[in-house]
């Protein structure tokens, strides 16, 4: 998507509700008009935990933390403490009227909930991911795309993890918490675990016709063999590079192989090219 679509709305207020939480709630824009907004690039912990896909979420951020050992109920109960916590800052840092950035490209996470992905600049000028990460009240991980100053989506997830990597050692916030003799084990089991989640899933669940990865959601994506929910994410990511025009396209995609591009191309489809014209944007 070009740089130009990208849109900044000043004078934006934070709306409470009770779902909200540190990455994703509810703004009014100037005109009067409401909408929920994900910010890019960060990722709080699970606060308000209602159904499976929730839990799930909620343990793979525990284990990226390093704080799912012990007694389940005390780590879930910690856990969920800290997603209050982001709410709770998230909501001090917007008591003051801030600025939206975003392209208005869909963030989904429920399908049963329409909500945008935006950078969101705090009335100080500060970007509301990056405090959240370096108070290590969030993760660096997630979508991002080209911020309005030009800066890509790669160096804004590296500042992120640049940031995340300062709160570690730092021990700050969740990380105060972590059980670094533990760290990699528990990540490596949530990676066997996705695997495992993701081959059950993929098994005959794509759509007929094909995918277009120009436009599929996340669980779309992953509906492609062996495409997890990071590769999905860094899938619709690439988007803000151009659109996928061919199949090739996708091994500028980090974790996108040849040989792994060969058992997912059968399940994609493409926007033909008009004659003498471009290939259709990506939204």
């Amino acid at each position: 998507m070009a740089d130009e679509e990208i849109q900044s709305v000043a004078g934006c207020q934070f709306v409470p509700t009770e779902w909200a939480d540190g990455d994703s709630f509810s703004v009014r824009f100037p005109d009067g008009s409401e909408q929920t907004v994900r910010i890019y690039g960060a990722d709080c912990m699970e606060w308000h935990v209602n159904d499976k896909n929730q839990a799930r979420r909620l343990q793979e951020q525990r284990r990226y933390f390093g704080i799912a050992d012990g007694v389940a109920a005390e780590s879930i109960a910690q856990a969920r403490g800290f997603g209050e916590a982001a709410g709770k800052r998230t909501r001090e840092l917007l008591a003051k009227p801030f600025t939206v950035h975003t392209y208005f490209a869909d963030g989904r996470g429920d399908p049963k909930f329409k909500r945008i992905y935006g950078f969101v600049a705090t009335s100080t000028g500060e970007d509301l991911a990056s405090v959240l990460v370096r108070e290590g009240l969030a993760r660096a991980f997630g979508v991002a795309r080209r911020l309005p100053d030009g800066t890509t989506a790669q160096e804004y997830r590296k500042h992120l993890e640049d940031l995340e990597l300062t709160a570690a050692a730092a021990r700050r916030g969740i990380w105060a918490k972590t059980d670094w003799s533990r760290l990699a084990e528990d990540r490596q089991i949530e990676r066997r675990d996705e695997q495992e989640i993701s081959q059950a899933l993929n098994k005959n669940t794509v759509p007929a016709g094909g995918i277009d990865p120009n436009k599929a959601s996340q669980e779309e994506l992953m509906s492609l063999p062996g495409v997890g929910a990071v590769t999905a994410k860094r899938i619709i990511e690439g988007r803000s590079d151009g659109p996928y025009q061919s199949e090739n396209d996708l091994l500028r995609v980090k974790g996108i192989s040849q040989k792994s591009l060969l058992a997912i191309t059968p399940g994609l489809r493409f926007p033909k090219t008009p004659a003498g014209g471009s290939s259709p944007k990506a939204p």
